[in-house]
């Protein structure tokens, strides 16, 4: 039961931060980001949410799966962990730096630590639980598209 739990609070948390980035993106969808000139493969802005809530609920799950094996390898987990706290902090951070502050240059740049971020985060999971690690790929390849989104946007707006 406490397995259980450790994945739930995980995935509970992820999803309060997703639901706070959509927060601060909710007003720029309808008034700042229309304006702006994208590229011909931007997604409609329905797509978002379903996928980030999709992944969210994945990472959170990877997340717990990682925290159950404290006991087997503290050293490592704790590692693992903090990398994951840091990338699930950059990924709110975004959200605010693109959609906040209404600055794609600054975004990208964040971006590309963020999937730095995410990457390290997906190699210490796999080293504690192949499963966890690979709950991670979807993720790093979303926000993969992400960066070359934001660029794409950032250089058409510059």
């Amino acid at each position: 039961m406490q397995k259980i739990l450790r994945i739930a609070v995980v995935v509970m948390t992820c999803l309060v931060i997703g639901y706070f980035s959509g927060m601060v993106t909710r007003e720029s969808i309808t008034t700042w980001y229309p304006t702006l000139i994208k590229p011909v493969f931007n997604p409609p802005n329905w797509i978002f949410a379903p996928v980030w809530t999709v992944l969210y609920i994945m990472i959170g799950v990877a997340g717990g799966m990682v925290w159950n094996r404290l006991e087997f390898d503290a050293e490592k987990v704790k590692k693992a962990f903090l990398f994951f706290i840091i990338q699930l902090a950059l990924n709110a951070l975004w959200s605010y730096l693109f959609f906040g502050l209404h600055n794609p240059l600054l975004a990208l740049i964040e971006i590309v630590l963020l999937w730095l971020i995410i990457f390290e985060t997906y190699t210490q999971f796999k080293k504690i639980d192949k499963v966890a690690g690979m709950l991670f790929i979807p993720y790093l390849a979303w926000v993969s598209f992400a960066m070359i989104l934001n660029g794409s946007i950032w250089w058409l707006n510059r």
